[in-house]
């Protein structure tokens, strides 16, 4: 039903998600991520309250492992849960219970974990974090290439309708949160193309939040 990739950039400081689905909306309801603190994907029968209680435990202290167990063994269904953490030491903790559904498998890599269910290919993570460890550029890119890579490796069993990528950088609210909730075309694509028209003006968005008077030109009509 969703497969997907948290990660972290070393360089940077930022975390995130990018994630897709047969499930409608699923960035909504599986994506969550902290400034400074670390990145968490909730997903196959979702509960979306692990993720805040995961950030919550890391922004204490926790390291991703202790909270994403911490968070588990208070869960009351955890055999029907898949979660993915990342966090600011870059180790990463992945749970997938019993009741996953489908084929399901996950992978880790440098700085980044991937996990699916439903998936018409166990080697699907894999390839998602491969994807992801070939490619350079911002973090927003390499988790576009992972997804890709994850889609080409096989993706879901049936088609996907949703798709998601979430950045959080140094504020409180997120870098970049572009999301596709439904679509018969491929959602992964829609993704990408919000975030190359996106990337360019990010840090534009930044400086109109935090100091308007040495922001850019806003590039519309009326705008002098």
């Amino acid at each position: 039903m969703t497969f997907s990739i948290v990660a972290r950039c070393p360089d940077s400081g930022q975390f995130g998600i990018a994630i897709s689905s047969s499930s409608p909306a699923v960035a909504a309801r599986c994506s969550f991520a902290r400034a400074g603190v670390g990145a968490v994907a909730t997903q196959n029968v979702t509960n979306p309250a692990l993720g805040p209680a995961v950030l919550d435990l890391m922004a204490l202290g926790e390291k991703a492992e202790a909270a994403g167990r911490a968070a588990i063994a208070a869960e009351k269904f955890p055999h029907y849960r898949q979660l993915l953490v990342i966090g600011a030491e870059g180790a990463g903790f992945i749970q997938s219970g019993a009741q996953a559904l489908g084929t399901w498998s996950s992978a880790s890599g440098k700085d980044c974990v991937s996990a699916g269910n439903l998936l018409a290919d166990a080697n699907v993570p894999a390839a998602i974090v491969d994807g992801f460890e070939a490619t350079g550029g911002a973090l927003g890119d390499r988790l576009i290439a992972a997804l890709r890579a994850g889609l080409a490796a096989g993706g879901e069993a049936g088609p996907v309708h949703s798709a998601g990528l979430l950045v959080v950088d140094r504020q409180a609210w997120p870098y970049a949160e572009l999301r596709c909730d439904w679509t018969e075309d491929c959602p992964i694509a829609a993704i990408a193309t919000a975030w190359e028209i996106y990337k360019p003006q990010a840090e534009d968005y930044v400086t109109r939040a935090l100091n308007p008077t040495a922001a850019p030109s806003y590039g519309v009509p009326g705008d002098e």
